[in-house]
């Protein structure tokens, strides 16, 4: 499974861990910083992925990381879709 998420015109890779049983990814396009979410249910990745992308542009506002530098997301992108 390789699926993306968008928020914010953020994005990321959406993937499953097997032994884990859980949904994770890592948010594309920041500039040496590393997002990362999961969640046990669609619901829950969803809701980290949006939490983490909140957090981190109320850090950048407060002037606590630097401004992000935009990365194109691919032009496959869709809406959350996972394979079963």
């Amino acid at each position: 499974m390789n699926k993306i998420l968008e928020y914010r015109g953020f994005w990321a890779r959406v993937r499953f861990s097997k032994p884990d049983k859980c949904f994770y990814g890592i948010i594309e396009g920041l500039k040496n910083t590393a997002i990362s979410f999961e969640g046990d249910t669609i619901e829950e990745l969803e809701q980290d992925f949006k939490d983490a992308i909140d957090s981190h542009l109320e850090d950048n506002r407060e002037g606590r990381i630097p401004e992000r530098q935009s990365i194109k997301c691919p032009k496959q992108k869709s809406q959350l879709i996972l394979e079963r």
